[in-house]
């Protein structure tokens, strides 16, 4: 299932697609191996991704929760749950990750000229 992807794994991807495509089929396989909704799942690895302290996977699980219907209200509880455990500095470092999503800009490549272009995302504290 290819689709776009960030900078370092689209690398990686093109690089060595046998790999990237046993890499997919993991995780579809995990995701079929439990009770858990999709919905959960995507917290929970947002969780994960807060936990071991990667940038570029918050921002992915964010990214993708926001397409697959995961409110930032729910993400952000994620980061207020991680306080306990983690400690408020990785809380605060989490919750600066996902408002480069949120609040801040995506970098994507324009369709048209394959440019990096901003697009701010209208997510209200309200709704956060």
């Amino acid at each position: 299932m290819k689709r776009d992807l960030p900078s370092g794994a689209g690398v990686l991807a093109g690089r060595y697609p046998d790999v990237w495509a046993t890499y997919e089929q993991l995780g579809e396989a995990v995701s079929r191996g439990g009770p858990l909704n999709p919905k959960t799942r995507r917290l929970v690895k947002l969780a994960l991704a807060i936990g071991c302290g990667s940038e570029g996977a918050v921002h992915s699980h964010v990214r993708r929760g926001l397409v697959e219907g995961v409110t930032a209200k729910e993400m952000r509880h994620v980061t207020l749950l991680a306080i306990p455990t983690l400690g408020l500095p990785a809380a605060v470092k989490a919750m600066t990750w996902m408002d480069d999503i949120f609040v801040n800009k995506t970098n994507r490549p324009s369709p048209s000229k394959g440019r990096k272009t901003t697009k701010r995302l209208n997510i209200s504290s309200d709704e956060a």
